[in-house]
């Protein structure tokens, strides 16, 4: 049946089950979405069995949404909020979405603004006729959070009409005979980057990741493979999480013809935005290849439908998509996927880390039904073993201490997302207890702009933080020991500053950013220390020194010179986001239910078949490590 004639059908039965006083103006898909609009929007709300009743019948998610017009106006509806909600919840701003009928209130203390029982909303909603939404007012403001959401708003006309040809899509019937499943590794097997694979079936298409390989020329994933051209043959691209190996080549697939949709959770969305506007900028300031403009990026944004963990969609004719928390970096996600009237189900693990940290809960290993996990190796070799978080930050502690007693300086280089935010809260907690003589700890890169967005999505953060941010107010993410490097002349006074500081600086592998500057003015004091705390890979500034590099040529205006490294080189294993050996073995030892194949990927690639063989050995299934441009049937 064509989508029309699912529209059509649905129609006919909406206007069958609604009574005659309820003045419905449209139904429409938008994305997995059926969309009733109403004269009535407050009988609706009093009728909640009907629109159980209208979800069941269908089979789809419904939402009611006022017709535009019974919305107030906004400049009127603002004041009436403003005279509404508490004074005490402190509104910081009201944003209003004419496209689907909707006004966003943030403010300071959400619970005051809601109401009990919602009481407070409800008013709002039958005096001004706009449905409203209540989010927190994050404790730092986020100028990615900010722009994301004002573009989002700005292009809501745009957005209506993708969402409903998304809806047109996703309602184009499945084919008759044999149905099939197969994945097609595009980049990161056998490897570390370039993350991408194909999920296709005879009716449907959706790409997994498209990310960067960074090495002296930036590499793509294959996805000039026959199978995946056009790009307008994809139904869906699904990102796992925002690192650049996962997203930063997602604004190229546009540039290059891909309208469809992008689905990620909303942390994922906005640190994805920031990260490759950076990648522009940094490739525009080394004189490289630009990969895609800044255009691109904002198509990425106006295209993402953002799910939550937990949340169900339909993404094709024939794939639902869940995603679950991965416990990598904010909003990271192992992607579940449902394929067909109960044909197969395939997980993706994207980067996990099954083990409780300072920022996030464990990666859930958890699904209703499983036949295959594709997941990563980067740590999946016979001797990767990490330590402990409480033996890292015991580490840092000792480190420190000696630094500072000597008189010198710390430089930690660190990724913007997820290592930096972590390190931050273990050393606010080592100086809140007094157990590491207390100094500044400046941030210098997008660090302070990526823990920004942190402090905006804090129920993405693990069971204990969020509790200590709701009910305590607490969070060690703003402490007044973190300072903020924001001008090149605070970075110039901190260089010429003899008292001991530690400072957070990207870039994490030591190939380029604001850590080299650090690097270049106190890498010849013996009394400083440079400290990693995440993976540096082959060919990296970062590896050249861990393996014991001690004149290091540094490029400055077209020129070379070489820089003796007499500080103190450190490394700390146990601040990574990925998973240990154990780690992995015990994830699909402990998943229920345990899948019937493992595909390995993202790693070097011994460890892949390293990993794959004790599987193979210790639980009896179907695990390999498969190559790039490498084609597996499952069903």
């Amino acid at each position: 049946m064509a989508a029309d004639d699912v529209l059509k059908e649905i129609q006919e039965k909406v206007s069958r089950a609604v009574p005659g006083n309820l003045d419905v103006t449209t139904v429409e898909f938008e994305g997995a979405i059926v969309v009733i609009y109403t004269k009535d929007p407050e009988k609706f709300a009093e009728k909640p069995d009907l629109i159980r009743h209208l979800a069941k019948t269908l089979q789809k998610r419904i939402q009611i949404r006022p017709h535009e017009s019974v919305l107030m106006e906004p400049e009127e509806a603002q004041k009436h909020i403003e005279k509404t909600v508490p004074a005490d919840a402190g509104i910081s701003n009201v944003y209003w979405a004419p496209d689907i009928g909707e006004v966003t209130i943030e403010v300071a203390k959400p619970g005051l603004a809601i109401g009990p029982q919602g009481a407070t909303l409800n008013e709002i909603r039958k005096k001004i006729g706009w449905a409203p939404r209540v989010i927190r007012t994050p404790p730092i403001p986020s100028k990615t959070v900010q722009e994301v959401r004002a573009y989002i708003r700005q292009s809501a006309e745009q957005r209506k009409q993708f969402l409903r040809m998304v809806g047109r899509r996703l309602h184009r019937g499945v084919s008759e005979g044999p149905h099939w499943v197969r994945v097609t590794g595009l980049g990161a097997f056998r490897e570390v980057g370039r993350s991408c694979a194909l999920l296709s079936t005879q009716d449907s298409k959706v790409l997994v990741d498209c990310g960067v390989k960074f090495s002296n020329d930036p590499e793509t994933p294959y996805i000039n493979l026959p199978e995946v051209q056009p790009f307008e043959s994809l139904d869906a691209v699904v990102l796992t999480h925002a690192h650049l190996d996962h997203s930063g080549l997602v604004p190229l697939l546009f540039k290059y013809g891909y309208k469809g949709p992008i689905y990620c959770t909303p942390p994922t969305r906005d640190l994805s935005a920031l990260l490759q506007v950076d990648y522009i900028k940094v490739a525009a300031a080394n004189a490289a290849k630009i990969p895609y403009d800044s255009e691109h990026v904002r198509d990425f944004i106006r295209n993402s439908i953002t799910l939550n963990y937990g949340d169900t969609t339909d993404i094709a004719p024939d794939v639902r998509l869940t995603f679950h928390n991965a416990g990598h970096i904010l909003g990271s996600s192992t992607c579940h996927f449902h394929i067909g009237d109960g044909l197969y189900n395939i997980a993706f693990s994207g980067d996990i880390k099954y083990e409780k940290t300072w920022l996030f809960n464990p990666a859930v290993n958890k699904f209703p039904r499983i036949e295959t996990m594709v997941m990563e190796a980067t740590y999946g070799g016979s001797q990767d073993f990490q330590p402990s978080r409480r033996s890292a930050s015991g580490e840092f502690e000792k480190i420190w201490k000696k630094t500072h007693d000597r008189g010198g300086h710390m430089i930690v280089p660190v990724f913007a997302v997820g290592r930096s935010q972590e390190v931050m809260i273990v050393l606010e907690e080592l100086m809140r207890n007094k157990q590491i003589p207390e100094a500044d700890v400046w941030l210098d890169g997008m660090i302070w702009e990526a823990t920004a967005i942190h402090t905006a999505y804090p129920e993405y953060l693990n069971n204990q933080l969020r509790a200590s941010i709701f009910h305590k107010g607490e969070n060690p993410l703003l402490s007044p020991i973190f300072k903020r490097v924001d001008s090149y002349d605070t970075r110039q006074k901190l260089l010429d500053d003899p008292d001991p500081k530690i400072v957070l600086a990207t870039s994490g592998m030591m190939t380029g950013g604001p850590v080299m500057e650090y690097f270049k003015a106190w890498a010849p004091d013996k009394r400083n220390s440079l400290v990693f705390v995440g993976f540096n890979a082959e060919g990296t500034g970062g590896k050249k020194l861990q393996r014991g590099m001690r004149e290091f040529p540094i490029q400055e205006k077209g020129d070379t010179r070489t820089i003796s490294v007499n500080l103190e080189l450190h490394t700390i294993d146990g601040f990574s986001g990925h998973s240990d050996r154990r780690q992995l073995m015990n994830y699909i030892n402990n998943m229920s239910p345990r899948p019937d194949r493992v595909i390995i990927g993202h790693g070097e690639e011994s460890k892949c078949v390293d990993l794959a063989s004790s599987m193979r050995k210790k639980f009896g299934i179907d695990a390999r490590p498969i190559y790039n441009i490498e084609t597996v049937r499952l069903a």
